[in-house]
Parts: structure tokens; sequence; C-alpha cells
């Protein structure tokens, strides 16, 4: 069963191209960033933690994402169990450490 649907799909490109626009990454990184979204179907729990004071929200970096001297790219979303759901909360370019 499936956690990424349709509807959360969307959601996830809306923050994809939005950070997209803002960042202007490479075409290598947005390949990077758009498959590691296609993981998030099978298992939104890999990689990232759950955020503390937060029911639900888990953020993480995405793997291989390090680029220039300091930065990572990194998500958070919504992981809403008793739907099997998630949702898309942010896509950005944070400074290392995280």
């Amino acid at each position: 069963m499936t956690w990424l649907r349709d509807g959360a799909l969307a959601a996830f490109l809306h923050h994809l191209d939005a950070w997209i626009k803002q960042e202007q990454p490479n075409e290598d990184l947005r390949i990077l960033v758009t498959a590691w979204i296609m993981t998030r179907y099978d298992n939104p729990y890999q990689g990232v933690r759950r955020e503390p004071g937060f029911d639900n929200l888990s953020v993480g970096a995405i793997p291989s994402s390090i680029h220039g001297t300091d930065s990572v790219v990194a998500c958070s979303y919504w992981i809403y169990e008793s739907t099997r759901t998630v949702s898309c909360n942010s896509i950005a370019t944070l400074s290392l450490p995280l």
C-alpha cells in the first residue's frame, strides 16, 4: 500500500517547484531531489526523524544532496499513520550541520 497519494504528490511537487524557483539548483540536484521524493511512496520514515514537539512532523536531509561548501537539501513533511498519507511541509536548502 502506498503512502503518497496523488494529492500528496502534488503538494511535494509544489514545494519542489518553489525550491527550484528560489534556489535554481543544477539539473543533477533537481533530479536527485525529485527521485528522493518518489521514495516516499514506499517508506516515508526512511532517513528522516520526528521533529520534537510536533505530532507527525518528520524532517531529514536528502541523501547525497550536499552541495557548495556547506549546504544540503532538506525536506519536512507530515506523516499521518491513520490514513497512510504524507503531506509535504517544506523543501529547502539549509546550512550544515542540521
